[in-house]
């Protein structure tokens, strides 16, 4: 079943996985400690992201209003990561920037 979300869904999908592989990546890093908040906001942006992917496939009622919550997420985990210069945080910076911007076009 196509919805009228299709690109917003492709792009929550892209980024709960650039979280899940940030997060992955933070946790090997040296100092694990200072990518705390990194981790910690990969996680739950991941997690958001795969939820509102999922309300928008069933086109719930409630799709719009979590894609709302999922921007901001977004947006937070994207400014986190853009301070780190490792590769991994980089692109999930990028990838959390075209989720949020597509979500908040769906919310809109």
């Amino acid at each position: 079943m196509n919805t009228p979300y299709e690109a917003c869904i492709a792009e929550c999908v892209a980024c709960a996985m650039a979280c899940e592989a940030c997060a992955s990546a933070c946790l090997r890093e040296q100092n694990v400690q200072m990518m705390a908040r990194c981790i910690e906001l990969d996680r739950d942006c991941a997690d958001l992201c795969r939820l509102a992917a999922t309300l928008m496939k069933r086109d719930s009622s409630v799709a719009a209003a979590l894609c709302k919550v999922c921007a901001s997420i977004c947006r937070a985990c994207a400014e986190e990561c853009a301070k780190h210069d490792a590769e991994h945080c980089q692109a999930c910076a990028r990838a959390c920037q075209a989720c949020a911007t597509e979500c908040e076009r769906m919310a809109a």
